[in-house]
């Protein structure tokens, strides 16, 4: 699903304008966004945890010449699930 056809869902579930919808994705991606930059996790009951990761560095290689190289340590985003929501997705037959 893309941004655009998640703008359209969110106006036809409360019946807005896809102005109003745009400006209220935007406003929740931005808060989001700006919690994790801040360092703090997000917790939506029902939906799932936002939060941060230390990666520490590690030991690599370049794919293409076979290198070796070192890779920094970083922080990056992780999700996770909410057991109402895990519990709802369709699991392979």
């Amino acid at each position: 699903m893309t941004k655009t056809e998640f703008v359209a869902a969110v106006a036809g579930t409360y019946g807005i304008s896809k102005k109003d919808a745009h400006e209220a994705v935007d406003t929740v991606v931005t808060a989001l966004a700006q919690a994790l930059i801040d360092g703090e996790s997000l917790n939506l009951p029902g939906f799932g945890t936002f939060s941060l990761k230390e990666r520490a560095a590690r030991p690599g290689h370049n794919p293409a010449t076979g290198e070796r190289i070192q890779i920094s340590a970083k922080r990056s985003v992780h999700f996770k699930a909410a057991g109402d929501l895990q519990r709802k997705i369709p699991q392979p037959q």
